[in-house]
């Protein structure tokens, strides 16, 4: 074994944000150290706390296993910059880039499959029927949905620095709303890996260094649950309140608790903008007069009752949303009843402000 062979193997190693390029056409191998039976890798990153680092150096330690077995490899890594001039203030990643947001709210759910996604991405679509300038960041890093459910996919979002100092990312644009998420640095099915203190890091870039201009709704879509992710949102970004999303099961009420005691959690105490109950009947598309209360009724209502919330949207299950987000075409766009329960569910939380 030696270094030519090591470096045929860690062409394999791709990286994700760079068109799949490999580590080695990148230039990021630093140094090869062979001694007896261990292997010592260093890669080069250009900044302190890229937030791919972990994973590439997993990759490159799992390439090297796989091809040379019973092989022990340690991967090192070092940031070589260029000398740069002294920064000036607003430059480094802090909240430039959203000084002209108005508002930040939090589209959250105690638990996952209660469809928070969908009504994220319609409720920026419906803001932005009503005239309103609406983003929306996609901060479920682990399962990025906004660019299948936006018919995005593929889509790389150009990056450049300005001033030769801060990197700039800028928003996908589609349906009259500002776009980013995690999912455009990824090949679709790509599994991201990534430790909390890592996924963390890169949603704060999805958001902080995006040039998201004059906004008056950033929607967040967030993840299931309550975690590193949720906390990291509440403190490093100036997020206003959230809206809770839920489904009508009394099963359910256990999940929104959740949900409603994280925000209202002494350390976050952020308001809570309503409740929106998804699934809340369903309606054939070809009687659209009908419903029939398949999860139970009025389930909502005695959530938002129970918890001292207001009730902010009911949204019917019609096959029309599901094949919308399957299809890349939100339902808020239409005018079926999907798509005006979006709408009045926007008209609802932009009484807030």
């Amino acid at each position: 074994m030696d270094q030519n062979e090591i470096i045929k193997v860690l062409k394999e190693v791709q990286h994700p944000a760079k068109s799949d390029r490999s580590i080695v056409e990148l230039e990021m191998i630093d140094n090869i150290e062979i001694k007896g039976d261990k292997i010592i890798v260093t890669l080069a990153f250009s900044r302190h706390r890229d937030p791919l680092a972990e994973y590439l150096t997993g990759s490159t330690r799992a390439a090297i296993i796989r091809n040379f077995p019973g092989t022990d490899v340690e991967v090192k890594t070092v940031v070589k910059e260029e000398a740069k001039p002294k920064k000036k203030p607003g430059l480094d990643l802090g909240t430039e880039e959203i000084k002209n947001v108005k508002h930040i709210i939090g589209i959250a759910s105690g638990k996952g499959g209660v469809g928070k996604s969908t009504v994220a991405v319609n409720l920026a679509v419906a803001l932005a029927r009503l005239g309103y300038k609406v983003g929306l960041a996609d901060a479920d890093v682990y399962g990025p949905s906004v660019p299948k459910m936006t018919g995005t996919e593929g889509v790389i979002p150009e990056a450049f620095k300005e001033n030769d100092e801060k990197e700039v990312i800028m928003p996908v644009e589609k349906y009259g709303v500002k776009w980013m998420s995690i999912g455009y640095f990824a090949q679709p099915g790509q599994a991201l890996i990534w430790r909390g203190p890592m996924a963390c890091n890169a949603l704060k870039q999805m958001i902080l260094q995006v040039r998201w201009e004059e906004l008056d709704f950033l929607l967040i879509d967030m993840p299931p649950g309550t975690g590193d992710i949720h906390i990291s949102l509440v403190h490093d970004i100036p997020l206003e309140g959230a809206v809770i999303v839920s489904t009508p099961q009394d099963v359910a009420l256990a999940d929104v608790e959740k949900g409603v005691n994280m925000f209202r959690n002494e350390s976050i105490n952020k308001p809570i903008f309503g409740l929106v109950e998804n699934m809340a009947w369903f309606t054939p598309e070809e009687l659209p007069e009908n419903r029939y209360y398949i999860f139970g009724k009025d389930g909502g209502a005695k959530m938002a009752a129970q918890y001292g919330i207001p009730l902010i949207g009911q949204i019917p299950i019609v096959q029309s949303i599901r094949e919308g987000g399957d299809s890349g075409e939100p339902a808020a766009m239409s005018s079926r009843p999907d798509g005006l329960a979006f709408i009045e569910l926007a008209k609802r939380l932009a009484e807030n402000f």
